[in-house]
């Protein structure tokens, strides 16, 4: 059943500079410093995403919390293909802070997958909003489930993503050979949506929270359609982890979308390795946590902020000084 709805760039360091993205200008004044650590304070880098997901802006209404709440730091968001790339920056100590999906981040804690024999020593700051993972195709196409789309050219997130994981996984899952039964892509969240506006491929997986900017745009040629695969959610949470839960996108969230879609939803969390600073961690937490409100301005999937259980995740510490944090809030 389908509903109707209406390449990477190179990682580098962006100072928190989000027009496009129409962020309020609140933010974009508050980190025009022109490069560097504002009156010699310290830089702290928080590893994102695509510029078209989540990740990046709200990263980057972190980073602007970070600058006004916590004297003597600075920050700015890495533009980086997501999840497991983010963890990997972490672990090299190329970033702080990053945004990352429950399921890599399971398998980074447990040694497993991308992480084999090689475990991050990380601990959560919370965790912050839902990942949705996204099946999209255009209206010419007729892919109306994941089966469907054997033969075909299907993008399965950029390289190194909580995207590309989670989507080989639901393929597999429908009985899909990723490597001999699709013509595999490995396309960001923008690209994907570029890609299905020139018809070079057929479909795409996006993991991201609501509504995603990239399909948001694309929403609004008319020719976006939402595939239902929530149904695979209880396989994939049975073999990886109860990370893994069917729910809706909520009818509407993309223009022409009248329909709620089934889908699978994760959790995201904000980590940082154990090493950082306690009272650091807890002045982080704070940071995002006492600032809701402003950065649900930045993006709308800021409005699941929940202090009162954003240290409940079983598979991963909560770092200490954000449990204090958590334990003041409750």
């Amino acid at each position: 059943m389908t509903i109707r709805s209406r390449s990477i760039p190179q990682r580098r360091t962006v100072r928190i500079a989000i027009a496009a993205l129409a962020v309020p200008a609140l933010f974009l004044t508050a980190c025009s410093d022109g490069g560097g650590a504002a009156g010699g304070s310290t830089a702290l880098s928080i590893a994102t995403g695509g510029t078209g997901g989540v990740y990046y802006p709200l990263g980057g209404g972190i980073a602007t919390m970070i600058g006004n709440d916590i004297e003597g730091y600075s920050a700015t968001v890495q533009e980086t293909n997501a999840s497991v790339d983010n963890l990997l920056l972490i672990q090299t100590g190329a970033a702080d802070l990053a945004l990352v999906v429950g399921d890599v981040v399971s398998d980074a804690v447990d040694g497993v997958g991308s992480f084999a024999d090689n475990p991050a020593d990380i601990c959560s700051l919370g965790n912050l909003y839902n990942n949705y993972m996204q099946l999209v195709t255009s209206s010419g196409t007729g892919i109306e489930s994941v089966e469907d789309m054997k033969g075909l050219r299907v993008s399965v997130g950029s390289p190194s993503s909580a995207t590309e994981v989670g989507a080989v996984r639901i393929l597999e899952a429908a009985g899909i050979n990723v490597e001999t039964d699709i013509d595999r892509r490995q396309l960001g969240a923008a690209e994907t949506a570029d890609a299905l506006r020139d018809g070079t491929i057929d479909a795409g997986f996006w993991s991201g929270g609501l509504p995603t900017g990239a399909l948001v745009d694309y929403a609004s040629t008319g020719d976006m359609v939402l595939v239902n695969f929530g149904e695979y959610a209880d396989a994939l949470a049975t073999e990886f982890g109860a990370y893994y839960v069917e729910q809706d996108i909520p009818a509407n969230t993309y223009e022409g979308q009248t329909e709620a879609v089934s889908v699978i939803v994760s959790p995201n969390l904000l980590v940082a390795s154990n090493d950082m600073d306690e009272t650091l961690q807890e002045q982080i937490t704070a940071a995002i946590f006492d600032n809701k409100e402003a950065l649900i301005q930045v993006h709308p999937a800021a409005e699941e902020l929940d202090a009162a259980t954003a240290g409940n995740v079983p598979y991963i510490t909560t770092c200490a000084g954000a449990q204090t944090y958590f334990d003041q809030a409750s």
